[in-house]
């Protein structure tokens, strides 16, 4: 078997700690001066490791962001990988209430969540990205709600979860210009958003599973 190219490899683990010590730091300022504030020589500086490190693994301020967008929706991933209480859901909205919940949590905790992706910071690279991921998260949402419940069949060219994870972003943004934080009405409001717009495909009577598919199942469609 051939050898595997050099970009498929993983970086060592002296390069993995190395990358960690940059997004912590790149984390803490971009916490408390946004993005408008972050740069390589202040990364640099606040990590206590010259800059001609930080260029070696991120080439730019927006490649940056870019992997910082990535550890954000690593966590709303395994925040739906969550274990889910069957028995308490008594229709589909009280899956979609759980799932949002879990969302603002990871907002309400991490400051540069919020600003990557609540905030508007005019940076085409990270809008791309955090689109690509919503993507992905409304793929595993929708095999959430199917582990639970028997869905309808939903149309091909909309992808239904994505857009309903995207317009309750737009709720909590709102709340995050004016407030700084998703407050409780906002976030009341996002939730409701959410929830109505996976009405137009989702019924109100969704049949309940007996029990849940194993994920196996739904992985293998």
């Amino acid at each position: 078997m051939p050898p595997r190219p050099a970009s498929t490899r993983k970086p060592r683990a002296s390069s993995q700690a190395r990358i960690a010590v940059i997004l912590d730091a790149a984390r803490a300022l971009l916490t408390e001066q946004g993005v408008a504030g972050l740069s390589i020589y202040g990364v640099a500086e606040r990590a206590q490791i010259p800059p001609s490190s930080v260029y070696h693994f991120f080439a730019s301020v927006p490649a940056l962001l870019e992997a910082l967008t990535a550890d954000v929706h690593a966590a709303f991933r395994a925040a739906l990988h969550q274990p889910v209480e069957h028995a308490a859901l008594r229709d589909w909205r009280d899956l979609a209430r759980l799932v949002e919940q879990r969302m603002l949590a990871i907002y309400a905790a991490d400051a540069a969540a919020r600003q990557l992706i609540l905030t508007q910071h005019g940076l085409a690279e990270i809008t791309r990205a955090d689109q690509q991921h919503d993507l992905e998260l409304g793929q595993l949402l929708q095999q959430l709600f199917e582990r639970h419940f028997a869905l309808p069949p939903l149309p091909a060219d909309v992808d239904v979860f994505a857009l309903a994870l995207e317009l309750s972003d737009r709720i909590y943004a709102r709340s995050v210009q004016l407030h700084g934080v998703v407050s409780p009405r906002l976030a009341e409001e996002g939730m409701r958003v959410f929830e109505a717009y996976l009405g137009l495909y989702l019924p109100p009577h969704l049949p309940k599973r007996e029990r849940p598919l194993e994920q196996l199942q739904i992985a293998s469609r």
